[in-house]
């Protein structure tokens, strides 16, 4: 949030599968960097609707939304996030954790390619997605047990460093690209833990 709204100037922002706003959320972050700065978060449950719409508030300057709304129905999130977001200026496109829960039938690659065909260019999509390819036995083992405990709509799946790359095809990946959440540009004396992160990160701009 911060890289994002100081040398590209992105006051605009569209986080999906955001869950119940906490301390340091989207809306905090970029509002305390840029109080101008728009938020839709989305979730589709309506039990964090609720308790989201309670605790969500924004600046005088800017303003926030809180969309109901499921990341496999693209379309219903766009028409919902543009009476609060101007899709004619650049949009941060945030799915940080998300797209485990979009199986590959439901094609999640043309998700958010769609997703990044609706924004102007300079926008940005953030990413973040447990990976199958660090520590992959473990990774296997935690997701059969999600998988069991879950109905079959909401299995999980976790992808390798090359899948998560895909999600940026056509687009211009910052520095330092694909990496591990705590090697994307970690600051001054930012922690980064000895063990292995089993998740892949990246950030890119729409040219």
């Amino acid at each position: 949030m911060r890289y994002l709204t100081g040398e590209p100037g992105i006051r605009q922002f569209l986080d999906i599968g955001t869950g119940i706003p906490a301390a340091d959320n989207t809306h905090e972050v970029a509002q305390a960097a840029a109080p101008d700065a728009r938020i839709v978060c989305v979730d589709n449950d309506p039990i964090v609707l609720v308790h989201a719409r309670e605790l969500l508030t924004s600046t005088a300057e800017g303003a926030t939304d809180y969309i109901q709304a499921d990341v496999r129905h693209p379309g219903d999130v766009l028409r919902q996030a543009a009476v609060t977001l101007d899709f004619g200026q650049p949009i941060a496109v945030m799915m940080l954790a998300i797209l485990q829960n979009v199986g590959d039938a439901d094609d999640p690659h043309r998700i958010v390619a769609g997703l990044m065909d609706a924004v102007a260019p300079g926008s940005y999509l953030v990413l973040s997605h447990p990976a199958s390819d660090i520590l992959p036995e473990a990774m296997a083992r935690m997701a059969d047990r999600l998988n069991e405990r879950q109905r079959q709509a909401d299995q999980v799946t976790f992808r390798t460093r090359a899948e998560v790359t895909r999600f940026f095809a056509g687009l211009e990946l910052a520095e330092p690209g694909v990496v591990q959440p705590p090697h994307w540009r970690p600051g001054r004396g930012t922690f980064i833990p000895a063990h292995d992160v089993t998740a892949w990160c990246g950030v890119a701009r729409k040219p």
